[in-house]
Order: C-alpha cells, then structure tokens, then sequence
C-alpha cells in the first residue's frame, strides 16, 4: 500500500487494583463499594486485592495459612469458607458490620373477596 505508514504495537500493561490501594482511607472505600454491590466473588477477588496491596506473605503470617493457599482461596474463582474469609479480614484490620437495609414500598393490591 502506498502512503500508509508501518502500525506500530500499542503497549499496555494489565490492570492491578492492588496498586492504587496505598492508603487506609482508600481500602476502606474500596471495600465497602465491593460489598455494596453484594457480590460475594468480587468480595473475595477484593480481599485478595487487599492482601496483595498488604503483603500476601504478611498476611500468610498473621492467618495461619500458606501464601499460595491464601492466592488460590482470594480470586473470583475462590471458594473460601467463611471462616478463612472472617480470619482474612480480621487479620488485615477489617471487622464486618451488619447495617438494616432500607425497605423498598411495597404498594397494597386490593384482595377481591
């Protein structure tokens, strides 16, 4: 082809949340965004994200538990018992909260007799 230049590669690298999570305030927003959206895999894909931006071999440490045990237990397809989940976030400083959740209207349908 005449007149067209060579394209060149587009280099990009992949995404890691882990990396902009440098602050407590930061976390903690990130945290209760995931859990508001009640999806328990991202909850755990994002406690792993957490671990990772903590330490995973701290992390490791304060749980008990193997760092590859804890990689494998904190991704989207992780299936960690409550229990690990609980002892997760204990160890990085987290408590959970249980909050009522506001009613939604529900509007009266007359009952024919």
């Amino acid at each position: 082809m005449s007149g067209s230049r060579p394209s060149r590669r587009l280099k990009t690298t992949p995404f890691d949340a882990a990396e902009y999570l440098d602050d407590e305030q930061t976390i903690v927003a990130y945290l209760n965004a995931v859990l508001a959206e009640g999806d328990s895999s991202a909850v755990i894909a994002a406690l792993g994200t957490v671990a990772r931006a903590r330490g995973m071999a701290k992390l490791a440490r304060s749980t008990g538990l193997g760092r590859e045990s804890l990689y494998k237990a904190l991704n989207s397809d992780g299936n960690p018992s409550f229990k690990t989940v609980f002892n997760v976030a204990t160890a990085l400083g987290y408590r959970f909260n249980v909050s009522t959740v506001p009613q939604r209207r529900v509007r009266s349908v007359a009952v024919p007799r």
